[in-house]
């Protein structure tokens, strides 16, 4: 659960983080008095990915009329697949340094993560690959959050040792994030230090644990529809699936995190690239493959799919009329491979074939079947 800008600074703000004054608006005379209101703002699309500016996101505004002007060319512009529902207008900030501060997960060492770099406004993967020495590490103790003999020492290893008590409270109350919103990320970049001194909170990302958003019901209350992140993600969420979008144009349908993990390294392996993760559990009847179906096939860049499956508690030939049936009511028409194995397989792959569905007799030769279907543009 990816929180809008506006809404993780209105988290940040609740623990104490110091953030500038800002309004949200739905429209261009709503940002104009914005303006009216605060003065010279930023006027920032409020979509949950990064890159914003440079996608034309972000536009300064000196005037009510600039204001006004920016809100009309960012609402309703697509950044990165996402539609612009609305901006936030905040201050303008006299700006003397930007600093990346955040926790994350990191999955090597089971532990949260701080991450502490002078090089703020840049995206910490860009940072992370071009100056790796430039970002400061801490993994606090989980059961006390981080102290301040430690945080003075990541402040000084980041090369910012004179800021290196004011970083300490504000890194103590960003913590807080992580047991008390279930936070997989909190993130202020940037962090900035203002020409009189002051640490504000720039810019800023919250992502909730999804297993743990129904301790957080409040926040769904609250921004309602807003809180979206990947639409495919969402979509999925709601038909009670387990689904991860990723960039490739293969669609991968698997019954087991394990084996849909095994079908994307195939897949990778055969030359394709795997548009998703998705897990539809121990069953795969007719009404949970359609779902799974359907928000693969709401992706326009998926050119075919593979559905690996093993029959265990279900049977391969109820799995096989369950995938008929789903691809027959959806009408779909791009390259579908299924391989399936264990209890009653053969039957699975005779009423496949009878009904003009790929069978592939194991992963690998299912997972070279797709990606050559792919290739040649089948049902395109």
């Amino acid at each position: 659960m990816k929180l809008l800008e506006y809404q993780a600074k209105e988290v940040l703000a609740s623990l104490g983080i110091t953030i500038p004054p800002g309004v949200v608006a739905r429209n261009p005379d709503e940002a104009a008095t914005a303006f009216a209101k605060l003065g010279p703002i930023a006027v920032k699309a409020q979509v949950p990915v990064g890159g914003r500016g440079k996608a034309g996101g972000i536009k300064l505004a000196r005037s009510e009329d600039e204001a006004r002007r920016a809100a009309e060319q960012i609402i309703g512009m697509d950044i990165k697949g996402f539609k612009v529902p609305l901006v936030y207008c905040e201050a303008a900030l006299d700006i003397a340094r930007e600093i990346y501060v955040g926790f994350t997960v990191d999955r090597d060492a089971r532990a949260n993560v701080l991450l502490l770099s002078a090089k703020g406004g840049m995206d910490i993967e860009q940072v992370a690959e071009e100056s790796p020495e430039a970002i400061a590490r801490l993994h606090p103790n989980p059961w006390r959050g981080p102290l301040d003999f430690e945080l003075a020492q990541v402040a000084y290893e980041a090369g910012l040792g004179e800021l290196a008590r004011p970083l300490a409270a504000l890194v103590k109350k960003l913590y807080r994030a992580i047991p008390d919103y279930d936070a997989l990320t909190a993130e202020i970049n940037p962090l900035v230090v203002t020409r009189a001194g002051d640490v504000i909170a720039g810019d800023a990302k919250l992502e909730v644990d999804d297993n743990a958003a129904w301790r957080h019901r409040d926040l769904e209350e609250r921004y309602g529809s807003l809180l979206e992140g990947d639409p495919y993600e969402v979509e999925a969420k709601k038909r009670g699936l387990t689904y991860v979008s990723l960039d490739g144009d293969i669609g991968i349908i698997g019954n087991g995190a394990g084996l849909c993990m095994g079908t994307l390294d195939l897949v990778q392996r055969a030359g394709g690239k795997p548009a998703n993760f998705c897990d539809i559990g121990g069953g795969a009847k007719a009404e949970v493959v359609e779902n799974a179906l359907a928000v693969i096939l709401m992706n326009p860049k998926v050119k075919g799919v593979l559905i690996n499956v093993f029959g265990g508690i279900t049977r391969g030939d109820e799995v096989a009329k369950g995938v008929v049936t789903a691809r027959d009511n959806l009408k779909m028409r791009l390259p579908l491979v299924v391989r399936m194995s264990g209890t009653r397989e053969e039957e699975g792959r005779k009423i496949l074939k009878e009904n003009g569905i790929e069978p592939g007799v194991s992963g690998w030769e299912a997972a070279q079947k797709i990606v050559e279907l792919t290739r040649a543009g089948v049902g395109r």
